[in-house]
């Protein structure tokens, strides 16, 4: 058996460090620099791990054609091509993981803020829902709009408008605030140009997406659009869609709506959303139906 001396060990690990950190060194991605503290300690600065995109890097250690894999990751935003230590993710993959979820649960557990509704001009109502708890645990309680909520609906919107448009939370916060400042804009602009009456727009706390069926009863529009945030996922937390219906009732089914989805800057984009939903919601209104049994 041969022996190594200290300094001998020491020449063959650090030989390999540098061999592994020439091959691929993947902290060097997100460090940005280093800072030397007055008591001279050195601190490696790093960027936000939630802007770096797994989308430009293939982890794989040697592939057989980075170049391929790379059209492959953009075409996508699963989380492919990322390597592996052994059994265990790399670092960087690993950090993106834990803040892209850490990121999807803030969107289910976080309110959309007051100052964001005061900002959109958005008063507003609530189901029967008491808190975040009962809202995750009883999905049912958020389609039935509460007494007050009727009373305040009443009290503030135009009644029997061709058009209304309403906000709920749904299970992503950061999509309404994310979106709704491009969407809305875009949307009643189109309503607008295709000369059709809007009601007052209003945002609603602790909603699912039948609570269009409750607030109909009492406002009735002919033509109900629902913006909603979408289940977060690890792909993206701040994807919206937008519900339409033809004069939906308390009954009304699923297959009587029409839906588009994944709204958000790498979906597709709030402006044309908005635009297009417009004229979504015009071809309804003009067919008077919605869902599988008219052709849109």
């Amino acid at each position: 058996m041969t022996l190594f001396k200290d300094d001998e060990i020491n020449n063959i690990v650090q030989k390999v460090l540098e061999e592994l950190k020439d091959k691929a060194d993947p902290d060097k991605a997100c460090k940005t620099g280093e800072n030397v503290q007055p008591n001279g300690e050195k601190v490696i600065e790093f960027s936000d791990i939630t802007e770096y995109s797994l989308l430009e890097k293939v982890f794989v250690k040697n592939p057989m054609d980075e170049e391929f894999l790379l059209r492959i990751k953009k075409t996508t935003p699963a989380r492919i091509c990322i390597g592996r230590t052994g059994p265990r993710y790399l670092t960087i993959p690993w950090l993106r993981f834990r803040a892209d979820h850490a990121s999807a649960m803030d969107a289910v557990f976080s309110d959309v803020s007051e100052e964001f509704l005061n900002k959109m001009g958005l008063f507003s109502v609530q189901t029967v829902v008491k808190d975040k708890d009962e809202y995750l645990t009883r999905p049912d309680l958020g389609k039935i709009l509460s007494e007050e909520a009727k009373e305040e609906i009443k009290k503030r919107c135009k009644m029997q408008p061709q058009i209304q448009v309403i906000v709920v939370d749904g299970l992503s916060s950061k999509a309404i605030e994310a979106n709704v400042p491009d969407f809305l804009p875009a949307l009643l602009e189109g309503l607008k140009t295709n000369g059709l009456d809007v009601g007052t727009p209003f945002f609603i706390k602790y909603g699912r997406v039948p609570v269009m069926d409750d607030v109909n009863e009492v406002i009735k529009a002919d033509v109900v659009v629902e913006l909603i945030g979408e289940r977060p996922g690890l792909g993206t937390a701040t994807s919206m869609s937008a519900y339409l219906c033809w004069r939906p009732k308390r009954g009304t089914v699923e297959s009587d709506r029409n839906v588009v989805s994944n709204i958000h800057a790498g979906g597709m984009p709030p402006v044309e959303a908005g635009a297009h939903v417009a004229s979504l919601a015009k071809k309804i209104f003009d067919k008077q139906g919605s869902g599988v049994n008219v052709g849109i």
